[in-house]
């Protein structure tokens, strides 16, 4: 497993044995319970031999490299965003996931689960079985995939719109609502529908309405002008040309899990911000961009990604690949920069592997 992260500035000092333990107990403390932690308490802790006034000293040196702040004044020491990025570069280990954790995992979305599902479905189970286990919010996205179809229907909704059904070679139903050419009668969308069945043969639109473009003097023959159109234009909505069928899915499981423990009125706003983020679909192809640029898991604390930049939050991304090594999508858990981040990697990375072993397994 690796973990790749954002390409930016570490803090330039190098410090001593006793600054760094400093600074890891310091972090590890707003980890564990995201309060600030004081010279006192520290200099309790400490394997060392430290006065209250020697850590003081210390802490001074890490706030002025920008690692560690004051909340308050008189208050306890938290980290930065620098410091939680250079405290995951630098002193974070990531051991295997727990084989309770990696059975769990498999039992709810894995092959050992014996399920066959939607896509849909296992989407849902993935992003909330992240979730439950991470207790920050599971995110799983897909670009938008091109099934090969067995068959497709046509259904009158209103005098120019209709339902258009498709069937895979999985079995997966899919329904879309498409407009209808003025005019069109149910015999001609029958007509339409038996013509694209007949040019199937084992085709994904897209492939299909290559070869219909090609074969255009065959297609008017064939077709009544009204039924030609349906067949363009039904092909050329489906075959995702439109930049939000390009999006594809995302699921996000676990929202509740982000209110849990707020007490201060800015962190709630935080929060609020991080929910319009989810809900803006133009923006969240970001997600995927950010887990392709990089191998292995990904980490990004804050202001580090542009999706979630408003709310402050931490997200851990994995892409998962098809069997042509294309990403097909990305699993992650969004949360508090405060997020255990070495207990939620190695989960992140074998939801992402298990994912991918499913994606090879549906073309």
């Amino acid at each position: 497993m690796s973990i790749s992260p954002p390409i930016g500035k570490e803090p330039g000092a190098l410090l001593d044995d006793r600054s760094r333990e400093i600074f890891r107990r310091i972090v590890e403390g707003y980890l564990e319970n995201g309060e600030p932690l004081g010279s006192r308490s520290l200099s309790r802790v400490l394997p060392m031999s430290l006065s209250p006034a020697s850590v003081r000293n210390v802490m001074s040196d890490l706030e002025e490299l920008g690692l560690i702040y004051s909340p308050h004044i008189s208050a306890g020491r938290l980290p930065t965003q620098i410091g939680l990025r250079f405290f995951v570069d630098a002193f974070m280990q990531v051991g295997d996931l727990p084989a309770e954790q990696r059975a769990s995992i498999d039992r709810q979305i894995g092959p050992v689960s014996g399920r066959e599902q939607p896509i849909e479905g296992l989407l849902t189970e993935a992003s909330r079985m992240l979730s439950g286990m991470s207790r920050g919010a599971g995110l799983v996205l897909t670009t938008k995939s091109d099934a090969v179809l067995k068959h497709v229907e046509f259904i009158r909704l209103e005098p120019t719109k209709g339902l258009a059904i498709l069937v895979g070679d999985n079995n997966q139903v899919e329904n879309r609502i498409i407009e209808l050419p003025a005019g069109i009668t149910s015999s001609q969308l029958t007509e339409a529908a038996n013509f694209i069945n007949a040019h199937l043969a084992g085709q994904t639109l897209p492939e299909l309405r290559t070869q219909l473009l090609e074969q255009k003097s065959e297609l008017q023959a064939a077709l009544s002008t009204l039924a030609q159109d349906l067949v363009t234009r039904g092909l050329a909505v489906w075959s995702g040309d439109n930049e939000e069928g390009k999006l594809g899915r995302l699921i996000v499981r676990g929202r509740s899990n982000l209110l849990e423990g707020l007490a201060g009125e800015e962190d709630i706003d935080r929060v609020r911000l991080l929910f319009d983020d989810l809900e803006r679909k133009d923006n969240l192809i970001e997600v995927l961009n950010l887990a392709e640029t990089g191998s292995g898991v990904r980490i990004f604390i804050g202001s580090e990604n542009k999706l979630f930049s408003l709310s402050g939050s931490s997200l851990i991304v994995a892409p998962y690949r098809d069997d042509e090594n294309r990403v097909v999508g990305a699993v992650g858990v969004i949360g508090p920069t405060r997020l255990n981040y070495s207990r939620i990697v190695p989960m992140v990375d074998y939801t992402a592997q298990i994912m991918a072993r499913l994606a090879g397994k549906r073309r």
